[in-house]
């Protein structure tokens, strides 16, 4: 392997005496100029950071040339002759890869397609829509006890059974609002004795509300056991006692049964 040698000019010592000139060896280069390059492009193309410029540098500009913009180029003049070509058309005896959709489902995603919202004022009016035709339908059901659209608390068969076994009984918690008013506007009357009267009357009412909920609840969870032994019974309970205290016409879902009938 050839290799040239190239002197950089010396540097004087701080004692006045000339140091020996550097000898610089770059492998792989050509001792003189190659052909077709003349000696000013040469000579140009030699750092200029080394001292002066010697009688035959070596031409340093193609090796640290970036070569992104022609393969940048290259890759723009691939992508025009690609799209220049002619696609050829599918043969029509060709499978196509995907089962053909049945008429009801291009049907439906054809209006899926249409019905999509341009905006998010559009989109939040649809939801807005939504909503209240959704309420709609629960306020229906809740009136006349259509299942498919209750809300999630009362959909079930075991809040079903819960909702009838409530209702076909006759219970006192089902007083308890308008015995509290009562009492409220008796408890006004500033009267010793008849405050006293009034006091005992809010010890009663509480007391016979407890027991009367203990029953409901000792009774409630036995004929679940009873009747659906493998369901979820997990809030039947609580349900039952604020369904008992309301009163019969203010229950919602409205009750099916009667009183005295079995659930």
């Amino acid at each position: 392997m050839r290799s040239s040698c190239r002197t950089i000019r010396g540097t004087r010592s701080s004692g006045g005496r000339r140091r020996r000139p550097h000898r610089v060896v770059l492998p792989g280069a050509r001792n003189g100029p190659r052909t077709g390059e003349s000696a000013e492009s040469i000579i140009g193309s030699f750092p200029r950071t080394l001292g002066s410029t010697p009688g035959n540098p070596v031409p340093l500009g193609p090796v640290f040339r970036s070569r992104s913009k022609e393969e940048q180029s290259a890759k723009v003049a691939d992508a025009k002759v690609t799209a220049d070509e002619p696609q050829q058309p599918r043969h029509p005896e060709a499978p196509k890869g995907r089962p053909t959709p049945k008429r009801s489902q291009a049907s439906a995603q054809r209006r899926s397609l249409a019905s999509t919202p341009a905006n998010r004022k559009e989109a939040a009016k649809r939801q807005r829509e939504a909503r209240r035709a959704d309420m709609a339908k629960q306020r229906e059901a809740l009136a006349n006890g259509d299942e498919r659209f209750l809300p999630v608390r009362d959909k079930g068969p075991v809040r079903r059974f819960v909702r009838d076994f409530v209702d076909s009984r006759f219970t006192v918690m089902e007083f308890f609002l308008p015995l509290a008013v009562v009492i409220l506007v008796m408890s006004m009357i500033n009267q010793g004795k008849f405050q006293q009267f009034v006091l005992l009357a809010w010890m009663v009412v509480i007391l016979v509300i407890v027991l009367n909920s203990v029953v409901i609840a000792v009774t409630l969870k036995k004929a679940l056991k009873k009747k659906l032994p493998g369901e979820p019974t997990k809030g039947a309970i609580p349900y039952a006692l604020m369904r008992s205290l309301q009163m019969r016409r203010l229950r919602l879902p409205k009750p099916k049964v009667k009183r005295g009938a079995k659930p």
